[in-house]
């Protein structure tokens, strides 16, 4: 067996079986090695008859004589139901089924072990039987750990269980070069790799599968901290960044330059970023702050600092909006040093474009700023010294390189309203440096934050009406766009509320479907204060910065984690009106306690925290694109000590044999050459 062997191959595995694997994602035999089971069910030992069904397990073990036997046939089912007896009392077996071929087989006296589905009832314990053997007098039962699979509807865990162990010996010799080296395996007391896999498997204890679990999930982690150190290490060993020189002067011309006095953190982070930035190494800086934290302010110091040593600056956001308003947030904190800016957009004229690609390209216009207009050809700098990438999740690796090679080798500095929590951060962001701005600027407007049962909508909308009256605008934020489930479509509330609730009110409608134009039209309408009511998906989430916009309204808040409420929730309180979020959820869905997190707090950290313990990692906000969410077993909120363990021992290993060429390490090393991130790195170190 090789393992790209066909999951088909297999036995056990038949022609109607082989697509329920696939669409599991098991493909080969080597995808169901790998395919770990996610729990187990202890039946080594016999449950007492006075303990079943209270142990929590799907199926149950137990041992008695039997005191009594019912039999009969209804329909052409099988109905028998056998009285046992053990030291802690009795309890029921019961078969239903159509030929079961078991009417005839029990008689009182014998000793049976039976397993499967306990329920509880007045009359006692009964075991919906699915397996049964007749012990002999005096002979001791042995159980088993039974493995429990994430199965389908179609592909039970019973038939993945049957199938591994059918296969288990074959599969086991597709064990390949284990990445953890000898010594570090010795050290932490893990067997081999192969019996890692057979213990996980088929484990004798629980103690065995939590011990193969734990090797498999510090592997993981050494892996993914060696890959982070790497990155690293690379860029440290690049020496070909402009090292900028700061004047003495220049933070004390920024502050006085500004309306308002900088926060703590908002120096704390100017002072990172500076300090970066008089390295001849690039920069690879995250810049993490909540919504309305001043981010773009930080970014306009190391955009200064940039200009004063003669380098250019480009500014990428995600959307048009965005760029948009970075560009007339930055333009007034950079007019008194007079360094120009140039925005370049996709819907720009052809003139205007051109006129702005030219002073770029010959170092006339100090600064770009833009979207994905950026990248495209044509759009060359004399001397790229600082790339700043807004919201940076939301570009994908290849489209940061491409900004990023427009230069030399520019500092980087990264941008994201989206609050990491500190435990995620160091091993989501392990190959950057980080900034947090964890205080808001004083004369930000709080926002009051309601939980509000769906029977009260009416309400709700008669609170939006009565802010719109007062001059202001409002929200509304719905799950789905089309009436394809039980969500609430924003289409159809469009509809509804344009027909039978705000007739006289101009609505706008936002979703993902739009063209990148249509939704910057519309955006930039509510914007412009000529649309009352917004109703709108999850695009609204990051972007626009209406400070009109008083009232956001979000329809099935339960659908959505902490912190991307948290996010829609920083789309107002922006201006000087007091501002609300009101988070509606089904009368018959216990939201109240999630929720009420956000009703306490606006501290944009704390609620990832709680988001991060509520969700996990894999599920969280804007990790999919760093690799976090793509963990194979380990899960970096369970985990997070066994990740510290694995990063310690990645810098040790990496701090004596940086190029992995030690013949210990040649696991490890043919694992990161399989990854394109990683994989120039090794082969060139």
């Amino acid at each position: 067996m090789t393992p790209e062997a066909g999951i088909g191959t297999l036995s056990g595995v038949g022609a109607k079986s082989a697509p329920l694997f696939r669409e599991l994602g098991i493909e080969t035999a080597r995808d169901l090695l790998d395919y770990l089971p996610f729990r187990y069910d202890d039946l080594r030992f016999p449950t007492p008859s006075g303990l079943l069904g209270t142990t929590g397990a799907s199926e149950e073990n137990a041992v008695g004589i039997v005191t009594r036997v019912k039999e009969r046939r209804v329909r052409g089912l099988e109905i028998v139901e056998v009285g046992l007896h053990d030291d802690a009392g009795e309890f029921i077996a019961k078969w239903i089924g159509r030929n079961r071929y078991v009417i005839g087989r029990f008689s009182e006296g014998m000793r049976l072990f039976v397993r499967g589905r306990v329920e509880r009832t007045i009359a006692g314990a009964i075991v919906n039987v699915t397996h049964y053997a007749q012990l002999r007098d005096g002979e001791s039962y042995h159980g088993e750990m039974v493995p429990i699979y994430r199965g389908s509807k179609e592909l039970t865990t019973r038939k993945i269980a049957s199938v591994v162990a059918k296969n288990l010996p074959q599969l086991l010799s597709l064990t390949e070069e284990d990445p953890l080296p000898p010594d570090i395996s010795q050290a932490r007391g893990y067997g081999s790799l192969r019996d890692a896999y057979r213990m996980v498997h088929a484990p004798a204890s629980p103690e065995e599968a939590q011990r193969a679990r734990e090797r498999f999930i510090f592997s993981e982690f050494l892996v993914l901290a060696a890959s982070a150190k790497l990155r690293r290490m690379g860029r440290e060993r690049e020496h070909d960044a402009d090292a900028l020189k700061i004047p003495s002067e220049l933070m004390g011309e920024f502050q006085a330059a500004l309306p308002f006095p900088l926060t703590g953190a908002q120096r704390r982070s100017i002072d990172e970023i500076w300090r970066d930035m008089t390295r001849d190494v690039p920069m690879n800086r995250l810049l993490q702050g909540d919504v309305g934290s001043g981010k773009t302010l930080v970014a306009a110091a190391a955009i200064v600092l940039a200009a004063r040593n003669g380098v250019q600056s480009a500014l990428m956001a995600p959307t048009e909006i965005l760029a948009s308003q970075h560009a007339a947030k930055l333009a007034p904190l950079l007019l008194p040093f007079g360094i120009p800016l140039e925005a370049v957009f996709g819907s720009q004229g052809a003139k205007a474009r051109n006129a702005a690609v030219s002073r770029i390209g010959s170092g006339e216009a100090a600064v770009a700023v833009g979207t994905h207009a950026l990248l495209t050809e044509g759009v060359d700098f004399a001397r790229l010294g600082l790339v700043v990438i807004d919201e940076q999740h939301r570009f994908g690796v290849e489209q940061r390189a491409r900004l990023r090679a427009k230069g030399a080798a520019p500092h980087t500095l990264h941008m994201t309203a989206t609050p990491i929590p500190r435990t995620l951060a160091q091993s989501v962001y392990a190959d950057l440096d980080v900034s947090v701005i964890d205080e808001l600027p004083p004369g930000r407007t709080p926002i009051e934050t309601y939980a509000v049962r769906t029977s009260r909508l009416d309400d709700v909308y008669a609170f939006v009406r009565a802010n719109v009256d007062r001059g202001n605008q409002a929200y509304i934020v719905a799950p789905a766009i089309d009436e394809e489930s039980e969500l609430t479509s924003v289409v159809a509330e469009a509809e509804r509320l344009k027909g039978d609730v705000f007739p006289d009110l101009q609505l706008g409608l936002l979703h993902g479907r739009m063209t990148p134009r249509e939704k910057d039209d519309v955006m930039g309408r509510f914007a412009r204060g000529e649309i009352d009511v917004l109703l709108a998906t999850t695009v609204v989430e990051v972007g626009v910065d209406v400070p009109n916009a008083s009232v956001m309204v979000i329809l099935d808040s339960q659908r959505y984690g902490l912190a991307q409420l948290h996010q829609l929730r920083g789309r107002v309180g922006r201006g000087a009106a007091k501002s609300f979020c009101i988070l509606v959820y089904p009368d018959d869905n216990v939201e109240s306690e999630r929720l009420g997190i956000l009703t306490e707090s606006t501290d944009g950290f704390r609620i990832a925290e709680e988001d991060l313990r509520l969700r996990g990692a894999g599920e969280f906000a804007g990790t999919a694109q760093s690799g976090a969410a793509d963990l194979w077993i380990a899960d970096l909120v369970r985990d997070i000590d066994v990740y510290a363990q694995a990063r310690t021992v990645a810098e040790e290993l990496l701090a004596r044999d940086p190029r992995l060429t030690a013949p210990e390490h040649a696991g490890l090393r043919a694992l990161l050459e399989r990854q394109p991130s990683t994989r120039a790195l090794v082969l060139s170190s």
